[in-house]
C-alpha cells in the first residue's frame, strides 16, 4: 500500500500519476476538468432532491452541458478511445439526472402554485 507522509511526498504522487496518465494516451488536463466539473454534479442533483424545488435553475443551460456532454463521448467513441469517455458518460447522467427532476418539480410547482 502507498503511504505518503508529507507534501513532497504528494507532489512527487501527483507528478506520478499526471505522467502515468500521460503515457496512457489520457490528457490528464481533460481529466481533471472532468473530475472538477463532475465533483459538482452529485451536489446539484442532491439539492434539487433535498429542496424539491427547480427555482433558479436555468434549464437552457442544463442542456448545453448535457449536448456538450454528448459530443465529448461522440469524440472519443470516434477519434480518440481512452477512459476518459467514462467520466464524460458518468457527467452526461449526473446532468441528466437533475434535468429530470427539475422537470418533474417544476410540474409539481406548477400545480401547487395554481
Amino acid at each position: 500500500m502507498l503511504q505518503i507522509s508529507g507534501a513532497m511526498d504528494i507532489v512527487s504522487f501527483l507528478v506520478m500519476l499526471v505522467l502515468g496518465v500521460w503515457n496512457m494516451g489520457i490528457s490528464p488536463f481533460e481529466a481533471g476538468m472532468l473530475i472538477c466539473f463532475g465533483a459538482s454534479w452529485p451536489f446539484a442533483v442532491y439539492r434539487t432532491w433535498k429542496s424539491k424545488s427547480c427555482h433558479a435553475k436555468s434549464f437552457v443551460f442544463m442542456w448545453l452541458v448535457f449536448i456538450g456532454y454528448l459530443c465529448g463521448i461522440t469524440h472519443k467513441i470516434m477519434w480518440s478511445r481512452d477512459y476518459v469517455i467514462i467520466l464524460y458518460v458518468f457527467n452526461g447522467m449526473m446532468v441528466m439526472a437533475d434535468l429530470v427532476l427539475s422537470y418533474r418539480y417544476r410540474k409539481l410547482d406548477v400545480v401547487e402554485g395554481g
